[in-house]
């Protein structure tokens, strides 16, 4: 299998890596690696897991990316919309990554609104996914899997249309929220929605089809 955005996805993995090597020499021996809904830090490490967490969960996202497609059933093959199962691949790395960058910018500026500028990442991360959701075709490694959307292409492609449009809206809404300075939890739970809807609706979709005739496998 071809293998579309997988040296992209190393090439972010290493800036990442040598950020944190760059502000390694400053940072304190006990840096904070966990924070509560607050944006309070509850947990620390020493400053040379700002290596390992993070950067360890993106390699393994990228291996286990690429692994996945080869236990396909060929019905549910990830082939025909490869190109967008690299980019989502590398839009996760480039998540974790920025999050390993944020923690190492946090420990050393000691003065960063971390929750905030997570959800940013996030945000953005839900407008770059959901912006190619349409593409994806029914696979199960990849997008609002569940049993309605699995069960029927009809209903795969129709709720995978709609997330497109609510994860976008969602982010730009997020954005707006965080700007202007609500509450975190609230700009969270907007990107919890923007998935959470879809995933409802192909229910509601699948059993309004049903009801008419008009369902396909």
């Amino acid at each position: 299998m071809k293998k579309p955005y997988l040296l992209p996805s190393i090439l972010v993995m290493l800036a990442a890596l040598g950020f944190c090597a760059w502000l390694y020499p400053e940072l304190p021996q006990q840096i904070p690696m966990h924070w509560n809904a607050q944006g309070e830090v509850d947990g620390y490490a020493p400053r040379a897991a700002i290596f390992a967490h993070s950067a360890a969960m993106a390699v393994l996202i990228a291996v286990w990316w690429y692994a996945l497609p080869a236990l396909s059933p060929k019905r549910f093959s990830v082939e025909d919309f490869l190109p967008t199962y690299g980019y989502t691949c590398l839009a996760i790395v480039g998540l974790l990554s920025f999050l390993q960058c944020v923690q190492a910018w946090a420990a050393h500026s000691g003065n960063l609104a971390v929750d905030r500028v997570l959800l940013t990442g996030v945000a953005l991360f839900f407008a770059l996914t959901g912006n190619v959701m349409g593409k994806v075709k029914r696979n199960f490694w990849l997008g609002i899997r569940t049993p309605w959307t699995l069960a029927s292409e009809r209903v795969w492609y129709a709720t995978h249309r709609f997330a497109a449009r609510s994860m976008v809206i969602g982010a730009a809404l997020s954005l707006l929220l965080l700007l202007a300075r609500m509450p975190a939890p609230a700009c969270l739970a907007v990107l919890i929605g923007s998935v959470v809807l879809p995933a409802a609706w192909s229910l509601v979709y699948y059993k309004r089809l049903e009801r008419s005739g008009a369902l396909e496998t």
